[in-house]
């Protein structure tokens, strides 16, 4: 194994070339200048291994899946990216080949979403695999998207398809089986790499649709519990409105308690937001201009919380749901 500062040389000063404020690695910190007229948004996720991802998952995927759930944070308000800080803490077991794929991974996503690397910290642990990411990205001033904007009345919308991740998750785990292997590919695929919403995101901020958004990383009827919360306000979504991809589809008709998993299991890193009734209509155009389903699953009502109908009508029990560390 490398020493420290041969890893920061060989395969990470190379991806904060390019990036403003890197001073390419040289210095003990970045140095970031607002853009005139605009805001800093700050996020920060952690990973660990057995944990967010698995030991056996490729280091190049752990890396893109790091770097995508921050950029779907920036996503969620609307921002830009400007560039990343990066920690990861790793036990001796760790070789060179895996850094290097990690490396290989964030070069090739720094490439797909215009980012780069600003600085970070490298250190050793007995336990487990432990990475960290701060995103730094711009907005307009004062027009950052939030949670605690919608209203009553509001029409809620959610991105792409919904549950494909964490069933993915219960394939690698072992706790579910499919019969097609282009499903099983598809859910897998979806869990270890979330597509960050970015255009979606600033579009509904340029557009002024939006009046209150999040991404969907605790799961469906907990991240929108999380805008009422916010917001002081209640909703109500059906469940057969909530688009699911062909993979789930199948599942759920095999297995009824798939649809629990979908509306609750999380780490699907698609946007949810919610509309004045007025622009709704918008939402179809926008979603043919950006060739990514955008779909009504519910309303705003009600004083809090949030009821999901099942095909019947009657409101669902999902159980405590959502994903919580503690």
């Amino acid at each position: 194994m490398l020493g420290e500062f041969e890893i920061i040389a060989r395969y990470f000063a190379p991806l904060a070339e390019g990036t403003p404020g890197a001073l390419g690695l040289g210095d003990d910190a970045a140095v970031l200048s607002p853009p005139a007229g605009e805001d800093l948004v700050f996020t920060t996720d952690t990973i660990v291994s057995g944990v967010h991802f698995l030991s056996d998952d490729p280091p190049d995927q752990v890396a893109r899946k790091l770097l995508r759930v921050n950029l779907s944070d920036l996503a969620a308000m609307g921002a830009r990216p400007l560039g990343y800080l990066l920690s990861f803490t790793l036990p001796a077991t760790v070789d060179e080949a895996w850094i290097e794929g990690f490396a290989q991974g964030l070069a090739s996503d720094q490439d797909t979403y215009a980012v780069g690397l600003l600085g970070g910290d490298t250190t050793s642990t007995p336990g487990p695999t432990t990475l960290s990411l701060t995103a730094v990205g711009r907005v307009p001033a004062g027009r950052a998207l939030r949670r605690g904007g919608a209203k009553l009345g509001d029409i809620v919308f959610v991105s792409g398809t919904i549950g494909d991740s964490a069933l993915g998750l219960e394939i690698l785990q072992g706790r579910r089986t499919v019969e097609m292997e282009s499903d099983r590919e598809r859910l897998v695929d979806r869990y270890r790499l979330p597509r960050p919403r970015m255009a979606l995101g600033r579009e509904l901020l340029e557009r002024g649709l939006a009046s209150a958004a999040i991404d969907v990383s605790d799961g469906l009827a907990a991240d929108l519990g999380h805008i009422c919360a916010s917001s002081g306000v209640g909703a109500e979504i059906d469940a057969v409105d909530v688009p699911l991809s062909a993979a789930v589809q199948r599942l759920v008709e095999s297995d009824a308690g798939c649809l629990v998993t979908a509306l609750t299991g999380g780490d699907d890193y698609e946007l949810m937001f919610t509309v004045p009734e007025r622009l709704a209509g918008e939402v179809g155009k926008l979603a043919v201009e950006l060739d990514l389903p955008l779909t009504r699953i519910g309303v705003l009502a009600g004083a809090g919380g949030v009821i999901v109908r099942g095909a019947d009508g009657e409101a669902m029990e999902l159980g405590p749901g959502g994903w919580t560390h503690f």
